[in-house]
């Protein structure tokens, strides 16, 4: 007699615990820009299958605020230093890399700015401040220089000419950073030639070589000198990327929507998955009903939703050599994925927002195997707290929309208990594409709920 307890219990007291399997449906989103707040920066241009894609930087340099030049001190050269952590394409191929005055605006430090912003609005290409023509390739290594662990870190060498060296010898005084920034409005760095690279530029400082002369003990010494203007947290740096013919390559991946979906960064190319939250709530409601009062109210059971479990299977992890890469492997999936509400999204970026269960869900890519043995690539979401918080909405949306947007993710360490805790999730701005299985392929969403 296993049900002899609970039938002795009131309605209301019993506690129902039911599973269920609900439809999803996905499909591919597109949006013009993303907001660039990247904490590196592409620089180059690469044809992909994604389309061809080019970008440029702009970027302010921090004004060393109190700082002066020692007395009689002659700046004898300036060079633009970067360093790139990484580069996809071909790492031989020849690109040309060319340097020009913001000389029309500058940026605001408090201000967002999207990917697509117009480049002349800020900097009119009048000419060039580099001394000649400066062209690399990612894999040479002629002006890297090797950190404390014995690695090299891969740096180029731009040498600014003499009409800049004497533009910026005129400043002396570096007060605040409001006004170095009138006298000096910043840098746009743009490939010229070249589209089989794309480099992942890190950091950005530009060297002000010096030499000044004392007297000591009667007799005059000369001492050279460098002083360093970062490109750092404390100014904004803008990346402008700019994809070909997006709309009909878009229109392509449509194509193939009832198989696969894509998420293609930062081109903005994300997939929607909807939700049918009314069709959840109704089936809910049918069987966690517990009488009719009389007048034709029906009480129900709170619902909670105990185990909901989302996988977005991935499709396209490169697992071959590095000698069998194809143009497209190059663009790989994309280490961490948000699921996040397509109506918080903006929001969610604009404002600096972490996962939360009300807005959105973070998960990185993991590998597993499916019910043949076979190795699967996915993300993953855990959805109970997330679904029983839109339980609780006043008003329910009859089917809600989430957008996965592939993020970079910064993590820090708990001071509670030492673990680690995601301090930051911005939109991915180096090169990824993602495909997965869309929801018509064999995605459903399984649901074990109950009612006190």
């Amino acid at each position: 007699m296993t049900g002899a307890g609970r039938s002795v219990l009131d309605a209301d007291d019993n506690i129902i615990v039911l599973a269920d399997t609900f439809p999803l449906s996905s499909a591919i989103d597109s949006c013009e820009s993303i907001i660039s707040q990247a904490d590196s920066f592409l620089l180059g241009e690469i044809e992909t299958d994604y389309g061809l894609v080019r970008a440029s930087i702009m970027t302010q340099l921090a004004c060393p605020e109190g700082y002066s030049y020692p007395a009689g001190a002659v700046i004898d050269s300036v060079c633009l230093l970067m360093y790139y952590s990484s580069w996809v394409g071909d790492g031989y191929s020849p690109l040309a890399i060319n340097v020009y005055l913001m000389d029309r605006a500058t940026f605001s430090y408090n201000k967002s700015y999207p990917t697509n912003l117009n480049v002349s609005d800020f900097c009119s290409r009048d000419k060039s401040v580099l001394t000649n023509h400066r062209i690399i390739a990612a894999h040479e290594k002629f002006d890297s220089i090797q950190n404390s662990a014995g690695n090299y870190v891969p740096m180029v060498r731009l040498r600014l000419n003499d009409d800049f060296v004497n533009m910026f010898s005129a400043i002396r005084s570096f007060e605040t950073q409001e006004k170095f920034n009138q006298q000096f409005k910043g840098l746009l760095l743009e490939s010229s030639f070249g589209s089989s690279t794309m480099l992942n530029v890190s950091d950005i400082a530009l060297g002000v070589f010096y030499h000044f002369s004392y007297s000591k003990a009667g007799r005059d010494t000369v001492v050279n000198d460098m002083k360093a203007f970062y490109a750092n947290s404390e100014v904004r740096t803008v990346n402008h990327i700019k994809y070909t013919d997006k709309s009909e390559w878009v229109d392509n991946l449509q194509k193939d929507s009832a198989t696969y979906n894509y998420i293609v960064a930062p081109a903005g190319v994300y997939t929607r998955m909807e939700f049918p939250m009314e069709q959840i709530v109704d089936s809910m409601c049918a069987k966690l009903a517990i009488d009719t009062l009389p007048d034709g109210t029906i009480r129900y059971k709170r619902p909670y939703v105990n185990l909901a479990q989302l996988k977005v299977q991935v499709t396209n992890v490169f697992s071959g050599t590095a000698s069998s890469l194809k143009r497209n492997d190059w663009l790989q999936p994309a280490a961490y994925m948000l699921l996040v509400k397509e109506s918080s999204m903006a929001r969610f970026f604009d404002n600096k927002e972490l996962p939360s269960d009300t807005c959105a869900l973070l998960s990185s890519l993991q590998q597993g195997v499916d019910e043949q043995g076979n190795t699967i690539y996915y993300y993953s979401y855990d959805l109970e707290d997330f679904l029983t918080n839109q339980l609780r909405q006043d008003s329910l949306e009859a089917v809600l929309k989430m957008m996965l947007v592939p993020v970079t993710v910064s993590t820090g360490t708990s001071n509670a208990n030492a673990s680690a805790v995601v301090t930051s999730v911005k939109q991915q701005q180096t090169l990824s594409a993602t495909q997965i299985r869309s929801a018509s392929n064999g995605m459903n969403l399984k649901l074990v709920y109950s009612g006190f």
